[in-house]
């Protein structure tokens, strides 16, 4: 398991620097705390940066599941398929928003496969084991 904790590690670090390029973008469009609205560069970095959020709270579990139940390799590969694919979707949003498809998809569907490998192991190892 320890290849699945440091993939999570990664994402969650890649999210650490996501959260400085909206703290950057704050400081340089001068939209001061707490509004969240005056600045378009600052306001797409913010909803990308949530966007991940929403995202970890889906990811991670189902990486520790698969990774548990099904494969440490295969979660890890996954996982690091969701961290490049959250690096596209970041970069496309803050561009053009429309843009933001191909990364969506190649943060989602790594999401959608370990979530349902963990769940199928799960109650495989529940029912079979």
């Amino acid at each position: 398991m320890d290849i699945v904790h440091a993939v999570i590690i990664l994402a969650l670090l890649q999210f650490l620097v996501f959260g400085g390029f909206v703290a950057r973008a704050r400081v340089k469009s001068g939209v001061e705390a707490p509004a969240m609205t005056g600045d378009l560069v600052f306001e797409r970095c913010n909803r990308a940066h949530y966007n991940t959020m929403e995202q970890l709270i889906m990811f991670i579990p189902g990486m520790w599941l698969f990774g548990t139940y099904v494969s440490t390799t295969v979660a890890a590969g996954l996982g690091l398929l969701f961290i490049v694919g959250r690096t596209v979707y970041f970069r496309a949003y803050i561009a053009e928003p429309a843009s933001r498809g191909p990364g969506f998809g190649l943060s989602v569907l790594p999401t959608f496969v370990l979530l349902l490998g963990g769940l199928g192991g799960s109650l495989w190892s529940a029912f079979a084991g």
